[in-house]
């Protein structure tokens, strides 16, 4: 078996050159969200939480507009009743689509959650399609470029929204970087200035130094067990954008004429503020382990995606295992190095919303908390494995040691 720990000493080496590019980002980032908790006069009462219809919440309220501050927008729907991003993402579209939209993909084939939820395939219960909302995509070029000729034929036909994917999903295609973002939007307004501009933001947050709505998205949602929660939200999901079309979610997660009103915040409040205020730099932990297994896989021979002095715009990193007994070797490493359910050995299985058998290693403290170090793909050729998160960049370094040392016993 090859030498991982002489290996990893030698990464150790590169890593940290890598790791001062990201210093100023993480800086920038730290001093936003601390001078968007001054601005909202973050208060000790805030972080007590309340019950039942949750009305005159304050705490509630100085959250959305540290959220909105933080995040470039007018306005922010931050709620512990949003169960996911894929639900939080669905606040959007079903908040502002109606029969007879256009819905439009720029970036080819959408994740695979939301595919049941748009119909784009085959028309499922609840559907937008079935709804009678009209979905067409642009497919990539194949060097997983935005193809600019076909989005502006695509423009050419009155669109009501545009999606926009900031993460990679399960593909190894580039991540849409703030800069391509921005062109992007110009590009867009130029030709349909009323087209709603919506950003999936998942994975991305606080790993530029800016976000989608200061680049021109109209709209964005993610998730609090990602990025924002910091590694200490327990569930959640976040909605920013333009006041009127944040309003529209509100009154798809409640009812019309409630909207934003209600929304009890319980006993997670603290929790929220709390790991919004850590999640710069929780989420360069995240970035540094990704580096860090990058520089490692690719010297012990597989291809990974992005590489390691690539520039980044989410946490998640690929690598290319080439086989499914790879794969589930991976997954059972960082299982095994986990700190919650070590024992459990991750298995395939059929999950709601995607299209192949899923294998997931997650030890998470929150369950599914994918800014805590995890790893899954989907069980299809070419066999790659996705693994982002890491509270600590040192337990992610353990992971990844613990992933190879698998993979190489498999092998002997």
């Amino acid at each position: 078996m090859k030498d991982l720990q002489s290996i990893a000493a030698e990464i150790d080496e590169k890593a940290g050159e890598i790791y001062r590019e990201l210093a100023p980002v993480e800086l920038a980032n730290h001093r936003k969200v601390l001078n968007a908790f001054r601005e909202a006069r973050v208060s000790s009462f805030h972080l007590r939480g309340s019950t039942g219809y949750g009305y005159d919440d304050d705490g509630r309220e100085a959250l959305e507009k540290v959220f909105a501050r933080v995040f470039g927008a007018e306005d922010a729907l931050v709620r512990g009743q949003i169960v996911s991003g894929t639900h939080a993402i669905a606040l959007c579209l079903y908040g502002t689509l109606r029969p007879g939209d256009q819905l439009l993909a720029v970036q080819g084939k959408p994740y695979d959650t939301l595919e049941k939820i748009i119909g784009a395939r085959v028309e499922s219960e609840g559907s937008l399609t079935g709804m009678g909302v009209y979905y067409r995509q642009v497919d990539l070029l194949p060097n997983g470029e935005l193809d600019w000729t076909s989005i502006d034929a695509a423009l050419r036909q009155p669109v009501k929204m545009v999606l926009v994917q900031r993460s990679c999903g399960y593909s190894t295609r580039p991540s849409l970087k703030m800069d391509e973002l921005d062109k992007l939007c110009l590009f867009i307004k130029q030709r349909q200035p009323e087209a709603i501009i919506f950003v999936d933001n998942c994975y991305g947050e606080f790993v530029e130094a800016s976000e989608p709505p200061e680049h021109g998205a109209d709209i964005m949602a993610g998730s609090l067990i990602k990025n924002p929660g910091g590694g200490l939200a327990p569930t959640g999901g976040y909605v920013v954008g333009r006041k009127k079309l944040v309003e529209m979610a509100a009154h798809r997660l409640t009812a019309p004429g409630i909207g934003a009103e209600v929304g009890p915040t319980l006993g997670w409040q603290q929790q929220f503020f709390q790991g919004f205020y850590l999640a710069p730099h929780v989420v360069m932990e995240a970035l540094r382990g990704a580096i860090w297994g990058a520089l490692f896989f690719q010297k012990l021979g597989f291809e990974v995606y992005p590489a390691p002095l690539d520039r980044r715009t989410d946490i998640i990193q690929a690598v290319v295992l080439g086989s499914a007994e790879r794969l589930q070797a991976f997954c059972r490493g960082v299982q095994g190095a986990s700190p919650v359910d070590s024992h459990v050995s991750p298995v395939p299985s059929p999950i709601p919303g995607y299209n192949h058998p899923v294998i997931m290693a997650a030890g998470t403290f929150v369950q599914g908390a994918s800014l805590e170090f995890t790893a899954d793909a989907p069980v299809k050729e070419p066999y790659v494995v996705y693994f982002q998160g890491g509270l600590s960049m040192m337990y992610t370094r353990l992971g990844l040691l613990a992933a190879a040392r698998e993979i190489l016993q498999g092998e002997e």
